[in-house]
Formats: C-alpha cells, structure tokens, sequence
C-alpha cells in the first residue's frame, strides 16, 4: 500500500489533479460572470439609448414648437407695418412681429427675416418701404442705420450664395431726399460695423434702441397718425401702389426664374450633392462600432427601440386671408407735395410648409413658399449655424447624464456640423479621429429639420445597477476559489510528505527492531548451547541487555507518539526538586553512555538545588535520555567521546538542563526541521546514522507538555540541546 501511494499520489501528479480541477471550475465560473457583466453592461447600454431617445425627442419636440410659431406668421407679418382690428372697417396699423429689433424669435441664433417676391425683389419686415423719413416711422436716425446694416447684411449672404442678386453700389437714386440720401450713405459706411456685431446674434442695443422700444410699444398700441381713408377710398384699394425710387435702390433684383430656381434648387440633389463634395468631414468617415446591434435585435421582444426618425404630424399647405396696407400717392394742387394715403387690400394666398436648407457660407435658410394670384413669393429666415446648434442642442445635451458619458454628434445630411463632448474640462472636439467608440443612438428630427442626424457615441459605459456588487462578489469568489486550491494543494504535499516519512519510520523500525533482536537472538543461541566460555558470558550478557533496553526505548518512544497522535497523552505534573531529577537521570543513561565509550559529567548549578520543577518524573527522563541518545548516534566518530549535562537557573524559578555533545553540531538549515516528526538529516541513500526521526519530535512535544520549550545550539565543536522547565 505505501509502495502503491508513493507511485499513485505525487506533487506533480497533485498539481496536475488540482489545476485540471481548477480550470473545470473556473471556466464556468468565468464564464458565468462574464455573462452577468455583460447582461448589466447591455442593460446600462439600453437605459442610456432610452435617454437618448428621450433627449431627441424632447429636442425634437422643442424644435417643433419653435417652427410652429414661425409658421403661425402670416403673409402680412413680413411687412413693416401690418394691418389691426377689422380689414373692412379698420385702417389702424402697428409694427408687425417680424419688424423687432434685434429680432425676437425663440429659434437660437435668428439673424432676421427677409422675402423675395415673384420679381426676384428683396425686402426685410426690419426696414420700413421708405428711408426718408425715420420720424414717421417712429424710428431714431441710428436704429435706422442699424436695422439698415442687418437688411444688408441679409442681403450679403443670400446674394452670396447666389439666391438674389444685388444692383451695383455705384447706381445713385435719382429723386431721394437729402435726409434719405444721407441716411443711406450711413447705412452703407455702418454695413461693415455692424456685420461683424450680427454674427453674434445681433444682441447688442445702444441707448437709442431704449428709445426705438418705447416708440415700438406706441407703435404697437396707437394708430399711425394718418388721415382715414375718404368715401373714395375703397376704390383706391384695388389699386397697387408703385415703390418710390429711394425703396427701389435698396431692393435687389434678379429675373424672376432665377429667384425662384435659386430656392427651389437648395433642397435638389445636386446642391446636396455639391455640399458634399465641399464638406471635409462626414458620418461615413467615422469609424464607428455597434456591438450592441445584435444583443438590441434579440431584444426587441423585451423592449421595443426607438424608431430611426422622430415622427412629427403631418405638414400641409393652408389657405389665408391677409390685409397688406398700401400707399397710394394722392393728386394734388400744381406746386404742392403729394400725400400718400394709405390703401387696404385683402387678398387670398396659399402659404406652404417651411422648408430648412444649409447655405455654402455656413447658415441655415428657413424658408416658405406663399402662392398669390398666382405668383410664388419666398418669406423666411437666416439663422447663424453654431448659436442655432449651441442654443437648441448642445445646452439640451450639456444638462444631462448623457454628456458625462457620451459624445454627440450633430450632422446635416450626412456631413457633420459640430462634435459636442459634455466631458468634464473638454471641448467641442473637431477630429473625426476622436469619435471611434461605440454608437449609443442615432436619429433623425422630422421636416423640416429632417436633414438632421444626432448621434450619441460612448465614451465610457458607467456601471450599470449591480455591477459593482458582482464584481466585488467575483472579486472574492474567486479569491476564495484560488486560496483554497492553494491551501488544498499545500496540504496534499504536507500528506505526500507525511506519508513518505511514515514509510521510512516504518523502515526505520524495522531496521532498528530487527538488528538488535538479530543479535540477542544469535548471542542467546551461543549461551544456550554453551559455545562461549565463561570469560565471554558476562560480555554477551550485558550485550543482550543493552540491547534489550535500547528496543524498551524505542517501544515507548513508538507508544508515546501514538498517544500523543491520538491526543491521548496524559501528563501526571508534580513538583520534584532539581537535584532528584539530576540523580534519576544519571542512574538512567550512565550505563548506556559508558557502554558506548563515552564519559559523561553532570553538573547541577548550587542556586538550583532548592528549586522544585512541576514535571513529570517519567516524561522528563524519557526527554534527557532521547537528547543522550541523539549525541551518542552524531558524536560516535568525533575525537572526543564526551557528553556534558548541566542544569543552570534560569529566572525566578526556571531551570534550564542541557545537553552537550562534541559531535559535528547541526546545520542552520536544519535547525528548526530537526525537531518534525519523521525527520531525519542527511541523504536517505547517503545516511551512516541509524534513527527512526521521532526521538526529538517527542522531546519538543513532551516539554510543551510540561510547560517548557526546547532549543538548540550551536558550539564549537558540538551541539547543545537546551531544555527549559519551570
């Protein structure tokens, strides 16, 4: 059986038994967490798509309310000044909407509103028909001059992108006043000043613009001080009033088919087509990842996604009755100014959606076709690109649990406007190169926002509910799993290492029974047949003696161990006195220590004679004997043959006895393994010493019986084993 267990368990085949084990166990085990991680990242994944998908609607919600009031203007509201009360009885008229300045809008970054009717003719709400006459008007020199820069500086980005076309500047109005001359020349030398103050929003007012906002709330409430029209005006009403030439200087001209081919062809393909080819950076450049894409599909039974695009109702043309107020030039006495007497027309037009088109310089034109008699006009809006997308997007976006773990993009038709990061210390960022990560959500807003596309990509994927908890839960788990395996491995080799020395301790034995009763057995035979004579009786005799007593040792060496493995060893502790002990232990050993030619000296320290020791007798001897024994078998070949035992006090009431030998003295590598049980030094093919290597063991476990501790030390020559008893 020990030959069996010594080829059937081996710290190789242990280890290859435990790792197999390991591995069987850890597999599943990493797997399973593996899944867990997963399936909460999928669910933080999905919590933050439904954010996002809420975001874009509330965006989308928001945009839409923005458009609905723009919508809501009518044709007339395009007009400087717009008709109040009853068209049919009523003549009083105030500012429209659209005619504040700077203009109010809820749509971030409106610069203004401008139309161009049938004849390709420009005209903005913010400027009045004439400019003769800022006082009629209600209107300040300067705040004329200011609303005739954002007029041009309408004009300047529609003709630059080729949507009118503007007279030359050399052309001089031929009948202007002199006051209306030199408010034009003004406004032209300010249209550079106050370019640079519109891409900003236009928010800046001087003080004067506190006055022009006390004369437009009396130009909202008050009737314009105009006479009522006569009896003979409702036949002026059908009469169209002829543009005095200081309007027409202002107003840009270009051939009706090319106004209205210019609009028409902002939504084609080939304007998108050439906005494309001119734009550097587009969603289809972006390296995006969608690993999500599957796990969503085969979730759809759990949870139904968002659709790609934002659905809004239906948009349709309406039908409108409008009253424009009109002047018509009066007759009058030869040499005496005409007076123009105003003149209501009400008139039916069909007035379509608005429509939202990405300009080459940057801007955004909202834009509405209005039908009337027949003829197209075009009324809309400029809006400046960043504040339209920092104001209706990025603040929405900013304020949420999206932008500390997400990027967004926003694009228009396919090319991307601007790259929001929501990240603490971070910008916008303009490299394409800095989106590869995950795609959180994609959508597009309805019309006429329809060309936009809002992203989400992540950046980080918090921790979703729980992970923390399995990841700590992993954390020891596993920890447990591996410092067990190691603790199970650790006591396999302490069983394969037991076991072997059980084997050579059985070996031992065998050896140490069957030389002595080899030899009594051979010396008992020659005596009984009377072989020897007299002269070697005696000899053999004390032979088989000896020998006797050296197998008596190792019997109750064996007993005591087995007691003491089950836990059965029964200690009698009584005081004896230090010099009783020392005399039981010379009558013990001074025959064996004799016999083995050595000589031995006791020495007991006169402090410690009185001194009483709570042992027992027995355990003590068995002790001091096994340390004897020890120093005859390692000294047996040393030059001098001398064993030392001494007994010195040690503290108050300690005695410490030890045991000296001349011998070769123990290795520092084996001092604290001399004292494990079934140990014994040297080489097992090598060793010249006989030994079972459980004499010390039951030297050290016997003394902590009786309270001591043992140790040893080296001397020069020789070992001493030092015993402490109290």
């Amino acid at each position: 059986m020990a030959a069996s267990l010594r080829r059937g368990l081996t710290p190789g085949r242990l280890r290859l038994f435990l790792a197999v084990l390991f591995l069987a166990l850890l597999i599943p085990f990493s797997v399973l967490v593996w899944q867990t991680q997963q399936q909460i990242k999928w669910e933080a994944f999905h919590q933050y798509r439904l954010l996002a998908e809420e975001l874009s609607q509330r965006i989308d919600s928001e945009l839409q309310r923005w458009i609905a009031v723009e919508e809501a203007h009518s044709y007339a509201d395009y007009q400087f000044l717009v008709l109040t009360g009853d068209p049919n009885t009523s003549s009083y008229v105030q500012r429209s909407p659209l005619a504040a300045f700077p203009a109010e809008s809820s749509i971030p970054g409106l610069l203004g509103y401008f139309q161009v009717d049938a004849e390709g003719v420009f005209s903005t709400p913010a400027t009045p028909e004439t400019l003769d006459n800022p006082e009629r008007w209600g209107l300040s020199v300067e705040e004329l001059t200011q609303r005739t820069a954002l007029r041009d500086t309408l004009l300047d980005i529609l003709s630059q992108n080729q949507l009118v076309q503007r007279r030359r500047t050399d052309d001089q109005p031929l009948n202007l006043v002199e006051e209306g001359a030199g408010l034009a020349d003004a406004a032209e030398s300010s249209s550079s000043m106050y370019s640079s103050s519109s891409e900003s929003g236009l928010g800046g007012m001087s003080a004067s613009d506190d006055i022009s906002s006390e004369r437009d709330a009396e130009m909202d409430t008050l009737a314009m001080v105009e006479p009522k029209p006569t009896p003979a005006a409702p036949a002026t009403r059908e009469r169209k009033s002829v543009p005095e030439p200081a309007q027409e200087e202002y107003k840009a001209k270009s051939p009706p088919v090319y106004a209205q081919q210019a609009f028409d062809n902002l939504n084609s393909p080939v304007f998108e087509q050439r906005q494309r080819s001119q734009s550097e950076k587009r969603l289809d450049d972006l390296k995006l990842q969608n690993s999500f894409k599957k796990e969503s599909a085969a979730s759809k039974s759990l949870s139904k996604a968002a659709p790609a695009t934002v659905q809004a109702p239906n948009r349709v043309s309406r039908i409108e009755q409008t009253a424009l107020l009109e002047e018509v030039e009066s007759e009058a006495a030869p040499g005496e100014p005409a007076v123009a007497a105003p003149k209501v027309k009400i008139f039916e037009s069909e007035v379509d959606p608005l429509e939202l088109a990405l300009l080459d310089s940057g801007q955004f034109v909202l834009f509405r076709k209005v039908w009337r008699d027949g003829q197209r006009i075009i009324q809309g809006a400029i809006i400046e690109q960043d504040a339209f997308v920092e104001g209706a997007i990025a603040q929405a976006f900013q304020g949420t649990a999206l932008a500390q773990m997400s990027n967004m993009v926003v694009a228009f038709q396919g090319d991307i406007l601007q790259t929001i990061s929501g990240s603490v210390g971070r910008g916008y960022m303009d490299r394409s190169g800095e989106l590869n990560g995950e795609l959180l959500h994609q959508v597009r807003l309805s019309a006429p926002l329809g060309d936009f596309q809002l992203l989400w990509t992540i950046n980080r994927l918090p921790a979703g509910p729980g992970a923390r908890v399995v990841i700590w839960a992993s954390v020891i788990l596993g920890g447990v799993l591996l410092l067990g395996f190691i603790m199970l491995y650790r006591l396999g080799l302490r069983q394969i290492k037991l076991a072997r020395q059980q084997q050579d301790f059985v070996s031992a034995v065998s050896h140490e029974l069957k030389t002595p009763l080899t030899s009594i057995r051979m010396y008992g035979e020659m005596l009984r047949e009377g072989w020897v004579g007299e002269e070697k009786k005696r000899e053999y005799y004390d032979f088989i003696h000896d020998e006797s007593e050296r197998l008596s040792r190792l019997i109750a060496n064996v007993l005591q161990l087995a007691r003491m493995e089950r836990n059965d060893l029964k200690l009698e502790l009584k005081p004896v006195g230090a010099q009783a002990l020392m005399d039981m232990v010379r009558s013990k050993i001074s025959s064996q220590v004799e016999r083995a030619g050595f000589e031995c000296s006791y020495e007991l320290d006169p402090s410690c004679v009185e001194r009483e020791l709570h042992v027992d007798a027995d355990a003590f001897v068995q002790v001091i004997i096994n340390l004897v024994d020890n120093a005859i078998k390692f000294s047996a070949k040393s030059e001098r043959k001398r064993i030392e035992i001494h007994a010195r006090p040690r503290g108050a009431k300690s005695v410490a006895w030890s045991v000296r030998d001349y011998g070769p003295g123990v290795q520092k590598s084996q001092m604290k393994k001399i004292f494990q049980l079934f140990y014994r030094s040297g080489n097992e093919l090598t060793r010249d010493t006989v030994g079972t290597g459980i004499g010390l063991a039951l030297v050290r476990q016997l003394t902590r019986a009786m309270g001591g501790e043992v140790d040893v030390l080296n001397r020069t020559p020789g070992a001493e084993f030092e015993v402490v008893l109290s």
